[in-house]
């Protein structure tokens, strides 16, 4: 039987902030929560939150936990919102999946498909499908350590080569809430477009198997209006959102996006910036290198006139006041 929780009950399409490790932490996540639901005419925030991924081997060590428990904050108005985990010890999954479910998550996703090397060393993230066996154990693990939570996975399509035939009823034989699917292997990272003509394949396999595990299309989506023409085309249950969301809070509301660039846009992406990067040394200042802010400066500012030697200094600004001045002495001048 699938424990399917709060995914029963969400619209269909579906659309889900994607969990991208130093983008999607708790400070950028409550600008977009909030930005969403202020632009009229949108559908509203994410109907799903990811945190970025956290180790498990981590979370069941109580030092290496005090650490790591920045990760995992999340504020009241994220719901729902499912923890990512990732890790190739069964024993350490359950008590990541314990600790999430303690902490007040909707649910729990393990990380199956990050190429990071240092993951696969561990014999988790991409690792895992090559060695369905293990992933089977580790979503059972998650089951145990959380029981009454919906258990979700995110994967690619294969590791060296697409392998949908073994590997996703691998996965669905599981009972899984969720699959998330960035379409692509492994292989081939993020060089080559994303393949939405396999996902169709991907739910006759769900089907065929008769799983009521959801399915949702990752990779290379624009903004809402192609998320929509993605669902259409292909049947999904919902969709997830990733890089398009920088520099762009608004994403999950605005009927399409990008919205025209006039100066009234310009400053209100600017002034947004500057809340994010104090946001962020609030929340986050502690516990994290401020260099991390540099990846969404460059995505706030960019195409219009003088974006560019705009980053020029913001990449030079080393905490929120600076990057406040450097913005209001900017937009003084336009």
């Amino acid at each position: 039987m699938i424990q399917l929780g709060f995914w029963k009950n969400l619209p269909k399409p579906f659309f889900c902030l994607a969990p991208m490790a130093d983008v999607t932490d708790c400070a950028f996540r409550n600008l977009i929560a909030k930005y969403s639901s202020l632009r009229p005419n949108g559908r509203g925030k994410p109907d799903v939150f990811f945190t970025e991924f956290v180790s498990a081997d981590g979370l069941a060590h109580p030092k290496a936990r005090e650490k790591l428990l920045i990760d995992l904050k999340f504020g009241k108005n994220e719901h729902p919102i499912v923890a990512q985990i990732f890790g190739g010890k069964s024993e350490n999954i359950s008590r990541a999946a314990k600790l999430c479910k303690k902490l007040g998550f909707d649910g729990i996703d393990i990380n199956m498909g990050c190429p990071d090397r240092s993951v696969e060393r561990q014999c988790a993230g991409a690792a895992m499908m090559k060695d369905h066996k293990l992933a089977g154990k580790i979503i059972r693990a998650a089951k145990e350590g959380a029981p009454g939570l919906p258990i979700s996975v995110k994967t690619r399509l294969g590791y060296n080569k697409i392998e949908i035939e073994t590997w996703i009823p691998a996965l669905l034989e599981e009972n899984i809430a969720a699959l998330s699917i960035h379409l692509r292997t492994r292989k081939e990272m993020s060089n080559v477009p994303a393949h939405w003509e396999v996902l169709k394949r991907i739910i006759e396999i769900r089907n065929q198997m008769g799983k009521s595990t959801l399915i949702i299309g990752n990779g290379d989506v624009a903004d809402i209006d192609d998320a929509r023409r993605k669902y259409k085309e292909t049947g999904c249950d919902g969709i997830m959102l990733g890089k398009a969301i920088f520099g762009n809070p608004w994403l999950f509301s605005s009927p399409s996006a990008p919205l025209q660039v006039n100066l009234e846009r310009v400053r209100e992406r600017l002034k947004v910036m500057v809340e994010h990067t104090k946001l962020f040394e609030k929340l986050l200042g502690k516990h994290k290198n401020f260099a991390i802010m540099k990846k969404h400066f460059k995505a706030y500012a960019s195409g219009f006139e003088g974006a560019k030697e705009l980053r020029v200094k913001l990449m030079e600004a080393e905490n929120a006041k600076q990057v406040g001045k450097i913005t209001n002495d900017f937009l003084a001048h336009i």
